[in-house]
C-alpha cells in the first residue's frame, strides 16, 4: 500500500484533538505522579513502621505489575465498590499512581545523595524536621534527579496509547476509529508514529539541556 497524502492531510487535524488529549493525561498524570511519588519517599522513611511499611508495600506493588493491569483495576474494579470515574480520570489517576512508584525511587536516590554532613548541620541548627526538609535536604536532592524525571515524563508520554484500552480518546485510540471508518490504517498509525517520534525527540532534547543547564547526571533510582 501507499500512503495516500490527501487522506492523511485529512486524518490530521483529527489526530491532533486525540494528541491534546494525550498530552493532557501525560501533563496531569506526571504531576500526581511527582507529588505521590514524593509523598511515598517521605513515608517510607518515616520512622513508624506503620507508614513506612505500607508505603514500601504500596510502590514494590505498583513496580511489579503491569500499566495495564492497574487501569483495568481502576475502570472495571473499583465500580464493584462505588468508585467510577470518567475514563479520561482514570487514566491520569492510573498513570499518577503508576509513575509515582517510580519517581519515588528516583527521589530517594536524590535524597540519598546529599551528604550527610548536610543533616547533622541541620540538627545542630535545631531546626524543625519541616525546615529541614524545605530548606535544606530537598532543595539539594531535586536538582540532580530533574533529568531522570524528565526521562520519566517522556515513558509516560509514550505509555498514553495503553489508555485506548478503555476508550480514553487519546491520539491512538483516535487513529484506531478513523482506520475503522475510512478501512485506511495506514495514513493514520503512520502519523502517530511520527507525532510521537518528533514529541520524544524534542522532549528529550529539552531533558538533555536541563541536564547541561544544572550541571548534573541522570541519577539511577
Amino acid at each position: 500500500m501507499r500512503i495516500d497524502w490527501g487522506a492523511a492531510w485529512s486524518a490530521l487535524p483529527v489526530l491532533l484533538q486525540g494528541l491534546l488529549v494525550t498530552l493532557q493525561v501525560t501533563l496531569l498524570g506526571m504531576s500526581l505522579a511527582l507529588l505521590l511519588g514524593l509523598v511515598w519517599t517521605l513515608s517510607r522513611r518515616s520512622p513508624r513502621r506503620w507508614i513506612s511499611y505500607p508505603a514500601a508495600g504500596f510502590v514494590e506493588a505498583i513496580r511489579s505489575t503491569p500499566l495495564l493491569v492497574q487501569v483495568y483495576f481502576l475502570f472495571y474494579v473499583l465500580p464493584s465498590y462505588g468508585i467510577r470515574l470518567s475514563p479520561l480520570a482514570t487514566g491520569v489517576v492510573a498513570v499518577g499512581l503508576h509513575y509515582s512508584a517510580y519517581t519515588s525511587e528516583v527521589y530517594r536516590a536524590g535524597i540519598e545523595g546529599v551528604p550527610r554532613g548536610q543533616w547533622e548541620a541541620a540538627i545542630a541548627l535545631n531546626l524543625r524536621p519541616l525546615q529541614t526538609w524545605m530548606s535544606i535536604i530537598l532543595p539539594q536532592a531535586i536538582p540532580p534527579v530533574i533529568p531522570a524525571l524528565g526521562n520519566y515524563f517522556i515513558a509516560m508520554f509514550k505509555d498514553t496509547p495503553i489508555l485506548s484500552a478503555i476508550a480514553v480518546l487519546e491520539v491512538m485510540q483516535t487513529a484506531k476509529i478513523l482506520g475503522s471508518e475510512t478501512f485506511r490504517y495506514l495514513e493514520p498509525f503512520t502519523l502517530v508514529g511520527l507525532l510521537f517520534l518528533g514529541l520524544s525527540l524534542v522532549a528529550a532534547a529539552l531533558v538533555r539541556w536541563a541536564e547541561r543547564k544544572l550541571g548534573v547526571r541522570s541519577a539511577s533510582p
